[in-house]
């Protein structure tokens, strides 16, 4: 079968190698780039700002460290690893080549990796502590180091572990092209596709489908005792002087949190199935042989992932610390804030 020179399947020893961010020349190829470029810089420079100013805003408006607030900003970290990766993914796209190296090979898709699973496990921890700091009245937890750390290792050490494959087995590898220069490419080039098959799965599931089981379970629990709390709370004639307990089940301010991550989290699986749909589109195109997954295509959909990372500092912010926002950008006072559309129903006054 001969090898169309546009197509990003290089087929080497009767196997389908996929070339990810390397795209053969074609006739539009620089007014493409630009376009590209373009785009994914705009994701780039807004995730930098919205991250570094969220965990900014986070820490001054919330100066008792508390178990959620270290969480949030290890999703910010995370993020900001994340779209890290921009930079050599621009340099890939206008030299078409891999002329970055082996380790910017083994590195690239396995941080992008990495950064996607911390993000989505980090939210499934914080959903966890917040049904446990509502099953104990907590409203604010105070920091504990040691879990606190232990949480943040397990995250970090979980996700860096399950990547690992991406690291070990991404390499460059040189191929040819019908009328054009031998090209370098950075690839998955996989011992056997047993190996790949089973990482795929046990990757999504572990990484993307029990995190997001969690979640579900912790958030569903909280509806659960808010609705408890609401059913009792009207059948009380009176109340005793400290207030019935079950109040405060879930504050108003706990309500308010858990709509900011519900948003964060549906954003996120909204935004990440993408790639993990594509990625076993890859993965089928090996077996069938017909599926048409280009390099642009990838290109589009790992820029929309990364839109997230944009998104999700953006979303917590606004819905969390809306008239800090202002303050922050404006150094004004606020006037009170009615309801948004993130679920606060307090009003907020900014004092210098």
């Amino acid at each position: 079968m001969d090898i169309n020179p546009h197509t990003h399947f290089l087929h080497l020893h009767n196997f389908t190698y996929f070339s990810f961010f390397s795209e053969a020349h074609h006739s539009d190829h620089v007014a493409t780039t630009i376009v590209e470029t373009l785009a994914i810089t705009a994701v780039f420079l807004i995730s930098v700002a919205a991250n570094v100013g969220a965990a900014a805003l986070v820490t001054w408006e919330r100066r008792l460290l508390a178990n959620k607030t270290v969480l949030t900003l290890n999703l910010f970290v995370a993020d900001l690893l994340f779209v890290s990766m921009i930079p050599l993914i621009v340099a890939v796209r206008w030299t078409v080549t891999w002329t970055l190296g082996y380790t910017a090979c083994h590195i690239v898709l396995y941080v992008i990796c990495v950064s996607g699973c911390v993000t989505i496990t980090t939210l499934a921890s914080i959903s966890v502590e917040r049904v446990q700091a509502i099953l104990r009245l907590q409203a604010v937890p105070t920091l504990n180091p040691r879990m606190v750390t232990a949480a943040l290792f397990f995250i970090w050490a979980f996700s860096a572990l399950a990547s690992i494959p991406l690291s070990v087995f991404f390499t460059v590898m040189e191929v040819d092209l019908p009328e054009q220069e031998r090209l370098h490419i950075c690839t998955l080039k996989w011992p056997d596709k047993t190996a790949e098959i089973v990482w795929d799965v046990s990757f999504t599931a572990l990484c993307f489908l029990l995190p997001g089981f969690i979640i579900i379970a912790s958030y569903s629990k909280i509806l659960q005792i808010a609705k408890r709390s609401r059913l009792r709370l009207q059948f009380r004639d009176s109340q005793s002087p400290a207030g019935d307990p079950l109040e405060y089940h879930v504050s108003r301010q706990d309500m308010k949190l858990f709509r900011t991550l519900l948003v964060i989290v549906l954003s996120f699986l909204i935004m990440w199935s993408p790639i993990f749909i594509i990625t076993f589109l890859i993965l089928a195109r090996n077996f069938l042989g017909h599926l048409d997954v280009s390099s642009t295509m990838f290109f589009w959909v790992m820029t929309f992932t990364m839109a997230n990372s944009a998104l999700n500092p953006i979303l917590y912010s606004v819905c969390q610390f809306k008239s800090g926002w202002r303050r922050f950008c404006c150094g004004s006072v606020v006037a009170p804030l009615r309801k948004g559309p993130c679920g606060s129903s307090r009003t907020q006054g900014i004092h210098p």
